[in-house]
């Protein structure tokens, strides 16, 4: 019984080592280094944002593996694993905007007019699964859900030159100056998710044999903050597109 057992055990062993090559044979595998272009923002400027003065472009990059399998000459499948950072720097005009910030040794909260300047920065691994549509020899189509899980997370910044409505717009007025100890800091780090996913619509060329270039957009569908925080109104979303690079390594 046990040499029928063992005899059995060896024969699906081989068999699905066997069907499972022969399913990977034409699996290919790409590395990718790539560069994040985008921002944490609300999807529509509120009334309360009146104008940006500054946003700066950060070093996002994007490294990672992408295991693709055809299913026919058209269709296939892509999945993979990213290293990348989406980090942010933006200052903003604001007017009656929702804040809380720290001064001194005083926790205020209200409606804050004036400038604020606000820093975003990421470091997560992100899980794509991907239909792609072949319309050449040269171009492929990609789409489909991903999953973020944060290594690191901040989001911080300061309020300056204007002044804060305590509670609410008619509150006690509370001014703000541009130097450290005269301005507002806040700090809504510990409020953020740990987990993203959203949709990304992909181009990619195929240049040569193994090398090629693409591009995409990741568009948040969840919040950066929990759904339980309000401090600021609008639900801010990370939204980015990354350009680059890609080597066939199979």
């Amino acid at each position: 019984m046990k040499k029928i057992l063992l005899t059995l055990t060896v024969f699906i062993a081989l068999t699905t080592s066997t069907r499972a090559e022969g399913f990977l044979s034409d699996t290919q595998i790409w590395t990718r280094l790539g560069y994040n272009i985008g921002g944490t923002a609300p999807v529509g400027l509120p009334a309360s944002i009146r104008a940006l003065n500054k946003f700066a472009i950060l070093p996002n990059l994007q490294i990672g593996v992408e295991v693709a399998k055809p299913l026919s000459e058209t269709w296939g499948i892509e999945t993979g694993l990213r290293l990348e950072n989406k980090a942010m720097e933006i200052d903003a005009e604001v007017k009656n905007y929702k804040m809380e910030i720290t001064r001194g040794d005083q926790i205020l909260a209200g409606m804050f007019t004036g400038n604020v300047t606000t820093f975003v920065d990421e470091w997560m691994i992100t899980l794509p699964v991907l239909a792609t549509l072949n319309i050449s020899e040269k171009v492929q189509l990609k789409a489909g859900p991903y999953a973020s899980l944060l290594l690191t997370h901040g989001f911080d910044g300061y309020a300056y030159d204007g002044y804060l409505r305590v509670d609410n717009p008619t509150g006690p007025k509370v001014e703000l100056g541009s130097e450290i100890g005269k301005r507002g800091d806040y700090n809504f780090s510990d409020d953020m998710r740990r987990m993203q996913v959203g949709l990304e619509a992909a181009v990619d060329w195929h240049l040569a044999s193994r090398v090629g270039a693409f591009a995409e957009l990741n568009w948040g569908l969840t919040g950066v903050h929990h759904s339980d925080f309000n401090t600021i109104e609008q639900t801010l979303y990370p939204i980015f597109a990354t350009i680059g690079f890609n080597y066939r390594l199979k």
